[in-house]
């Protein structure tokens, strides 16, 4: 019957015409801050919390996908209405296996399956799927399937890229190394996928190349996703930024690194990596908690991709006038940075690069200013209420009884979507002012004996095993 009604709102949504873009705002909810930031509504996508997520239009209609958090499977809603999303369909997962990564280009969604860390069925000794699930958006409230790439027995794959075309560029646990590593999958022919390379530090790979990878169950190595640019990829590893060259697809190549820890030790000291090409700049962000210390959370220039260098670091958002704590490590543990609105492949996403629009954690979503590469200034924010607590018990279906912004992603009409892992999805839209136009960064000469130290830097770490 759930089915049967599903089916029936999806045939008369796409009888429909599409609804007006400017949505109304919402009163601020109770126990909620905002600056410059406006609510547009808000749902708890019937129950399954989610994490990661991605868009798509059809038909003269939006569609958002979104990945669960503790349940196994995949939301597809209807946005074309950003003050009114709507459940098309639940589209189950596997058994005690974790599908909370999903990408889409040029109509195909790839969706990520690793061994559960948390949620209902869970269970450390038991079986699990592992890989990467490729999907048609032909019906797009519908999904086909159409294969699937497995990582051979290892721990599956966690935050993927698909920029079209015949790749897949994945953050991989596969056998034999001590986290996830960089593998390239062709999937021209999406029943019959085949891993093109792989690549990892060489500090990763174990002794025995079938020993099961180690990275259960908080990751480790590479988070992803690699972002590729022309024939550069670029890669959060754990303690370090890595930029490969990809221009022989079978045999990456490092050209350049940047190590983050220490000083910044986390979970991730690099966890996402954002290049704006066009700008010569990098934004990259760290996970962790307050056990861990200050987030990374930088501009970088990328100008020589064998040089990177940090431009300057994002400032530290604190507590809104009028909240019950002095610091956000006084609310919860729960505080940092995290993502960034960054799937610019997406013709449906928003791709400026003077703005960044990020998640940090109990923080809620932060916006910032970065016209100015050496200069970022946040101009917006928006911190959720947490959710309701039953007495004697976290928030139902959810992370935790605080609220936590996980995932961001900003559309080309200027709605912003931000998964909070404790309650749903919150629809926003900024409304301060506009960053000033993205100023050329000036770039200055190092001194000779920098160069050198550099130079000789760079042939170590080439000659290294």
């Amino acid at each position: 019957m759930r089915n049967l009604m599903i089916g029936a709102v999806a045939t008369l949504l796409a009888a429909v015409p599409p609804a007006p873009v400017h949505a109304q705002s919402r009163p601020l909810p109770a126990g909620a801050f905002a600056g410059n930031v406006e609510v547009v509504s808000f749902t708890d996508v019937s129950g399954h919390i989610p994490f990661k997520m991605s868009i798509h239009q059809a038909g003269g209609r939006w569609y958002m996908y979104a990945a669960a958090q503790d349940d196994r499977g995949w939301s597809v809603l209807d946005i074309t209405d950003p003050a009114r999303p709507i459940v098309l369909n639940w589209i189950p997962g596997p058994a005690n296996t974790r599908t909370v990564q999903v990408d889409i280009a040029e109509g195909r969604m790839i969706t990520g399956l690793e061994q559960s860390q948390r949620g209902g069925d869970t269970n450390p000794s038991a079986p699990f799927d592992d890989g990467v699930l490729i999907w048609s958006l032909e019906d797009p409230v519908h999904p086909r399937l159409l294969g699937q790439y497995k990582t051979g027995g290892g721990l599956g794959t966690h935050r993927n890229g698909y920029y079209g075309g015949r790749y897949m560029h994945l953050a991989a646990g596969m056998r034999g190394y001590a986290g996830n590593i960089y593998v390239i999958v062709d999937i021209s022919d999406p029943a019959h996928p085949l891993e093109v390379s792989r690549w990892a530090p060489p500090e990763m790979k174990l002794a025995d190349p079938n020993a099961q990878n180690t990275a259960w169950p908080h990751g480790m190595g590479l988070h992803g996703p690699p972002l590729v640019v022309g024939n550069l990829v670029y890669l959060g590893f754990d303690t370090q930024l890595v930029v490969l060259d990809i221009s022989d697809i079978r045999h990456p190549n490092e050209v350049g690194a940047l190590r983050f820890d220490p000083p910044y030790h986390g979970l991730f000291s690099v966890h996402t990596v954002l290049p704006y090409p066009n700008r010569q700049i990098a934004v990259t962000t760290s996970e962790g908690g307050c056990a861990d210390g200050p987030s990374q959370t930088s501009s970088l220039d990328i100008a020589d991709p064998a040089k990177v260098k940090v431009l300057s670091f994002f400032p530290t958002p604190v507590p809104p006038p009028g909240a019950p704590y002095r610091n956000f490590c006084e609310r919860s543990a729960g505080f940092g940075a995290h993502n960034v609105n960054m799937l610019f492949h997406n013709p449906n996403v928003d791709r400026a690069d003077n703005i960044v629009y990020m998640t940090y954690t109990n923080a809620g979503l932060r916006v910032f200013d970065i016209s100015d590469a050496r200069l970022p200034r946040e101009i917006g924010y928006f911190v959720p209420p947490s959710p309701a607590r039953r007495e004697g018990a976290a928030a139902p279906g959810g992370e935790n009884d605080v609220s936590n912004g996980a995932d961001v992603i900003v559309d080309t009409r200027g709605y912003i979507y931000m998964s909070d892992r404790s309650q749903g999805i919150w629809v926003l839209r900024y409304t301060g002012p506009k960053p000033g136009p993205a100023r050329p960064v000036v770039r200055y000469p190092l001194a000779p004996t920098r160069i050198k130290l550099e130079d000789a830097e760079r042939r170590r770490r080439q000659q290294a095993p």
